[in-house]
This record gives C-alpha cells, structure tokens and sequence, in this order.
C-alpha cells in the first residue's frame, strides 16, 4: 500500500472563478493520487519520479465559489490524510467569491526547522507552528488567504544535528557526497532530508496543507551568498562539490517549491512540466534543466505574478536573475526587469494594491543603504584596483548584497515604484514585501511634493519567521537607522561618488526582533497592517523552552490607508 511521504500542501487557489485549487503531494512509492471533496469536487493525477522520489500535483475542480470546503486524500482508492490520529481539524481549502476585492496576506521568511515536541528550542517558538496551533484551535478564527514564504525555507547550509547525522550515515552507506562539506547538504537526496525535516513537522503540514503558500527561494535555499558577485561563482565552480549542490539545489526548488507557485493554466502549458510528468522517469529531463539554470540564468524565469482580486501580487527572484558581471551588476536581468515593469503597469485601474515580493529588502537601514552603494562603487573601481579589492572582501563579510549594492537595479526598482504610484487610477498602496535580515521594520517611502506618488508606498520587512539575530546585528540594525549613522553612509557615498537616490525613507516602525509574521488585512483600497510574534509560554516561573504553550502576541496593529 502507498504511502504518503509529505504532504499534502495547498498550493494555488483560484481567484478568478474561485471554482479550483491545486494540491502537491509526495508518496513513498508510485501510484495514483486523489484529492476528494464532499459534493463531487475533486481531482487525480498519477505521481511522477525524480530521483527516485514520487510527487503528485493535483488540479482541484468542481470548488464552488465564497466556500470551505473539507477535504480528504486517497492513494490508490485507499485514505491516507486527514491522519487517523491527528489532532488538528480537517484541512479545508476555502475560495474566495465571484469579483474578492479584499484579501488577507501573510508573509515572513527564514525558517528553521522547529525540534519535535517535547524538546527544547534555543531561538524561542516557531511563529508558523504557533499560528497553526491558534487556526486549529479555532478554525473559525480569521485566517490569511495565502501566506508568502519570502526565503530560506530551508537551510542547505546550517542543518541541524540530527540532519547532520543523517548525512553522515547516508554518504557512508551510499559512497556519495565525500568532497562535499560534512555540515551541509550534497546533492537532491539530502535536499529531499530537508524537506522531511521542515515540513513534516505536525503542526506546519496542518498549516500547509489548509492555508495556500506561495515562495520564492533566498540565499539559504542554496548557500549563503549565493551569487554575491562573479568572483564568488568562479570559486565555487572550481570546486568538486558545487555542481551537484547547485543541481540538487535548483531541482528539489522546482519540485517543492516552484510548481506549485503555478495555476493550473500555466502548468497546462508548462513544456518542462509535461515532459517530466510523461517520462517513467523525470531525474534526467529535470537535471537538464537544472544544469542549464545554472549555466545561463536569463533562460529561466522563476519570478511570477498572482492576483488575489484586485491584490496584484508580483514575486521577485532575487538571486539566480542576476547580472554579475562587476561594471554592469543588476539585482535582473534586462528581461526579468521588464517582466516587472510589465507586469506592475498591466491591468491600469484594475489594482487597488500592488505587492511586490522580494526576499531582499528594497529600502534598508540608511547607512547599510549607503555603505552598500560605497562598497559596489569601489568594486566597480571607482577609487582604484586596491579599493576593488577591498570592496569584494567586505561584500562577503558583510553581506552587502541587497538591492543598494546593485546601483541600477535600485533605480529602475524605485521608478517603476513611483511611476506607478503617480498613474492614472494608481493602486491605494505599493508595498515592498521582504525579509532576509532577521528582524521587522516598517519604512515609508518618500518623493518631492512634485514627485510624489498618489499611492502610500512602504517597504515591510520581516524575518525570521524561526531563527535568531546576535546581540551584536541587533546593535547594528538599531544604530542603522540612526541620524548619526545616516551621516556615516553620506560620507561613505561621497567616498565613493554615489549619488543620492531620489526616493527618501523614514522608518515608521521597528526594528522589532523575534520569530514573526506580518499580515496584511486588504479590503477595497483600505490596507491595514498587523505584526505578530510568538512568545514563550511559562512553565514553573520562567519561559518555556518547548513550543507548548506559545502564543502569537500583537506587537502591531496599524491604518496604512483612511478608512482602515
């Protein structure tokens, strides 16, 4: 009898018709995957294999529109979720009504995955598994439409001991992965550990399967780092590990992560999608794929757009698009930059609110913002070959890769924002959602009077959703936003000939530190903003070090827009 491996996850839920929704899943053996519904809703589809592996996505049909709907799934004619003994409710996928003008949104990034029950966590609850415990607890309790995983939903390189010692006995009984770091993963298989590992956790499979997900891969998914610049790749290609690393990467994000970003129009349409769904086996179909990604970023696309109504959503890749050759460096390539621009200007009129997901944040701390235009102004040569040299040994130290340290890319980022912002029938507000940096801020985006956009414009920022941020970055982060730092980067910029961008920022909130979520009420043009974080709870006078227990505490509650 067939197994389900993980899963299911509720991916795609339509928001056009509100009539269907897709579910992925990964069995331990092949067979045939149902998703059944009370009424006659439901669909199949056989499972495909990469890598020895079996997954199945789903299309759900039949969904009737404004609903929630129960759901059961069934391998081979046989149940096998809801669990027997779960005790969490029935997972549900609910659609939205004929012409939504409101959605609620969720998003956050960076997570570890949680320890089992029972046993201690250094960095404090996990916000997902303590939001699942509050749904189940009340599933009639107001829950996000979709929640957007904005990065490092794995860690492919700081695993935990328990993952470490998987790998070790796997390698030794498989031959494999012996040049590859001992701490970090190797190739598919030991990706594949990791997504065992993070979603099989009970609480977070409860949460995915009944809430849809959407996601973008950060640094982490891959290396940290990964592709800080063209010196960077060069050493990591020399060496004997990185291109199944990199391969393993790319394939497991496609599978977990990627498919089902997708409706079920686009994977009707998908050639990659068909041809590895119709091999006996996908491995070598996909790892083509995978290697070609790698070679020559700009033939693949894993940006994406979802509307939620008249929520437009664009999700922004932020690492494998980039150009990095050291005097033309962009966060994009030419075509992924006018993909964006296309895509934030399509539908005038027909969008209240326009989010863009990117892992990166926009607009950062000042001095961080202008130390990083420093830093890549001195890598260019600006003030000479020593400078350069300089400049590239700080970028990796330092992190100093976000969208200030790609100079064009920031400019293109903020006037297709702005312009936008001051159209004709602009949306009510323009939100830059991130995360990365392992705390929460608001920050409000601001022009000349002549300049400024009709839309409010901000850039949110929240991370980690389970990690932990050092006293010291702590320190740095508060420092960043200060008047005495900002002066700092002024005179960092003029060291480096940087000019000021035309966009100002003030921060409105934060930096707030801890394992958290951000969520985002959109009704008509009315937005309002609400941070949440999970505490400890408390156990004979003093926090609880296991995730018993938590609650999600309210550390914000905020208008964006009058009338909120």
């Amino acid at each position: 009898m067939a197994g389900l491996r993980l899963g299911p996850l509720l991916r795609h839920v339509d928001w056009r018709s509100g009539t269907s929704a897709t579910v992925w899943v990964e069995t331990d053996r092949a067979c045939s995957v149902e998703v059944r519904c009370p009424g006659g809703a439901g669909g199949s589809a056989p499972t495909f294999r990469v890598c020895g592996h079996h997954y199945a996505l789903v299309v759900v049909t039949g969904l009737a529109p404004a609903s929630t709907t129960a759901y059961e799934v069934l391998l081979d004619g046989e149940r096998v979720w809801p669990l027997a003994d779960s005790p969490q409710p029935p997972s549900t996928i609910r659609t939205p009504p004929v012409r939504a003008t409101g959605a609620v949104v969720a998003f956050g990034s960076c997570r570890w995955a949680a320890p089992a029950v029972g046993r201690p966590d250094p960095v404090g609850p996990d916000v997902l598994d303590t939001l699942s415990a509050r749904l189940a607890a009340d599933p009639a309790a107001e829950r996000p439409d979709v929640l957007l995983l904005l990065g490092d939903q794995v860690y492919a390189d700081e695993t935990s001991a328990d993952t470490r010692a998987w790998i070790s006995r796997h390698r030794r009984a498989a031959g494999t992965g012996a040049a590859a770091p001992p701490d970090q993963v190797a190739d598919y298989e030991e990706y594949t550990h990791l997504y065992d590992e993070s979603w099989g956790d009970p609480e977070l499979r409860w949460l995915l399967s009944t809430v849809p997900s959407c996601m973008i891969f950060d640094d982490h998914d891959v290396i940290d780092d990964w592709n800080t610049s063209a010196a960077w790749v060069a050493e990591m290609r020399a060496t004997p590990w990185w291109h199944e690393r990199i391969t393993g990467g790319l394939m497991s994000y496609w599978v977990y992560q990627h498919l089902g970003n997708l409706s079920p129009a686009e994977l009707a349409e998908d050639e990659l999608y068909a041809a590895v769904v119709a091999a006996d086996d996908g491995t070598a179909v996909l790892r083509a794929f995978a290697e070609r990604a790698e070679a020559d970023p700009a033939t693949v696309r894993w940006s994406y757009r979802r509307d939620f109504g008249r929520t437009r959503l664009l999700m922004v890749d932020t690492r494998a698009a980039r150009v990095l050759e050291e005097q033309h460096r962009a966060m994009l390539d030419a075509e992924e930059a006018d993909w964006l621009r296309a895509q934030a200007f399509d539908d005038p009129g027909g969008v209240d609110h326009l989010l863009i997901g990117t892992s990166l944040p926009w607009l950062l701390p000042p001095m961080v913002h202008f130390a990083e235009g420093w830093h890549a102004a001195l890598c260019r040569g600006e003030r000479g070959p020593r400078w350069a040299r300089f400049g590239e040994w700080l970028r990796r130290r330092a992190d100093l890769e976000h969208w200030a340290a790609f100079t064009s890319s920031f400019g293109r980022l903020t006037e297709t924002v702005a312009e936008v912002g001051r159209a004709d029938d602009a949306p009510a507000t323009v939100c830059v959602l991130s995360g990365d940096v392992h705390h929460a801020y608001v920050a409000e985006a601001v022009w000349s009077e002549e300049r400024q956009p009709v839309s409010r414009v901000f850039q949110f920022t929240c991370s980690p959703l389970h990690n932990s941020v050092p006293a010291t970055m702590r320190a740095g982060f508060r420092f960043g936003w200060s008047r005495f730092a900002k002066g700092i980067g002024h005179l960092l910029a003029l060291h480096g000939r940087v000019e000021r961008p035309e966009v100002r920022w003030e921060r409105t909130g934060g930096p707030w530190f801890g394992n958290q979520l951000m969520t985002l009420t959109l009704r008509g043009r009315t937005a309002r903003l609400r941070l949440e974080e999970a505490s400890a709870g408390a156990k004979r006078g003093r926090p609880d070090t296991d995730r018993a227990g938590a609650r999600l505490t309210s550390v914000l509650d905020r208008p964006l827009t009058e009338g909120s």
